[in-house]
């Protein structure tokens, strides 16, 4: 080898958002309608003066008047926290991309292997691949899920990560396994911090159903069941939001985390041949840079022998949305630097928190909302 909180999104125009909130006595409620009229094409609201000249326009642009009465900190409801202090600025990951096959036991043995690798080489987290301890088919996961809530012998792949967090003074992104629970099965996410403790469990949320024709057809919900809770954690290295695989195209899920304030998304995945060279960097690259924040991905490494062959490509991508590390589709181990600094200086130089249109949006985190009530 070569080198939790939980919530549901609802996106709401500003139209529709004040009409409904409206009997609850919503800021948008003693808002003048004029607000929401614009008397030309440059969809200026109706209040602000008009002077044709650029001069004129630019400073009232950058008037304090104008950004509180665009209200940008009611574009997310609850507000947004603030990015909390990370108990370390600089750290190094590792993205562990894996070969998987059919037996299990050796899965097991061979992922332990790279952990130990990455953290030899520095790593104070590292990271797994999605579905690592068996074959991506919905044959495979009913006979490979394990009972993580049981844990011992009835999940052998977490109690290594368990294992090798607390031997190795690590924090674990476990990749993902298939979850039993009850007669369900999941596609599940398993955090782990340096004393070995299980710190968070997140379950895919979007499951992976897709027809193109002629390229690839996969039902993830033949078997598995969809999570109902996303999940942030804190840890040893930062605030860390989990999403896997599909959950990268759902930028809702990634907002949320950003606006409880995560340093980092974590998303193990394996997108495929057809989705992977188009979609994949490109998904991580928007998801840090709306966000600006770290995202870190971590694929399988490919198997053209497979049923379903995965792109590999695991990456490491920083807040301005630049690609810091990445490899190719073998297997490998990236280890790279994430500095949090980063993160307050590419909030200046695009100081976005403070120029949304609160006015005009709001992204709610429905049971952020609720425990809020």
């Amino acid at each position: 080898m070569k080198s939790a909180i939980s919530s549901t999104t609802t996106l709401l125009s500003s139209k529709n958002l004040s009409l409904k909130l409206h009997q609850n006595h919503s800021p948008f409620s003693r808002l003048p309608s004029s607000l929401f009229r614009s008397k030309s094409n440059t969809h200026f609201p109706s209040f602000l003066p008009r002077n044709n000249s650029t001069h004129s326009q630019k400073s009232q642009i950058h008037t304090p008047i104008m950004a509180s009465s665009f209200m940008p900190e009611q574009a997310r409801a609850p507000p947004a926290l603030p990015l909390p202090v990370p108990p370390v600025t600089k750290f190094k990951i590792g993205l562990c991309q894996l070969s998987v096959t059919a037996d299990k036991e050796r899965n097991i043995a061979h992922a332990r292997k790279a952990i130990e690798e990455a953290a030899a080489k520095g790593a104070k987290l590292v990271m797994l691949p999605e579905i690592w301890n068996s074959p991506y088919s919905n044959d495979s996961f009913p006979v490979y899920a394990e009972d993580i809530d049981a844990g011992g012998e009835a999940s052998p792949s977490t109690a290594m990560l368990s294992e090798a967090a607390r031997l190795l003074k690590i924090t674990i992104v476990g990749g993902s396994i298939p979850e039993r629970s009850g007669d369900r099965l999941y596609n599940t996410c398993c955090v782990f911090d340096s004393d070995g403790k299980l710190k968070a469990k997140h379950r895919k949320i979007h499951l992976f159903d897709i027809d193109i024709p002629g390229k690839i057809t996969f039902i993830e919900s033949k078997t598995l069941t969809a999570g109902e809770t996303p999940t942030i954690v804190d840890t040893e290295v930062g605030r860390i939001g989990i999403g896997i695989c599909y959950d990268i195209r759902f930028q809702e899920l990634a907002i949320i985390y950003a606006a409880r304030g995560a340093h980092l998304i974590c998303y193990p995945g394996a997108f495929n041949m057809t989705t992977g060279p188009l979609h994949w960097e490109l998904l991580q690259r928007a998801r840090a840079a709306d966000n600006q924040l770290y995202v870190a991905t971590c694929s399988p490494a490919r198997d053209v022998a497979a049923g379903y062959v995965a792109w590999g490509h695991s990456t490491l991508v920083g807040p301005f949305g630049e690609v810091l590390a990445t490899t190719e589709h073998e297997e490998d181990i990236i280890i790279a630097e994430i500095d949090y600094s980063l993160l307050e200086v590419r909030r200046t130089n695009l100081p976005l928190t403070k120029q949304r249109r609160g006015d005009l949006y709001r992204l709610v985190d429905v049971q952020r909302l609720k425990s809020d009530s």
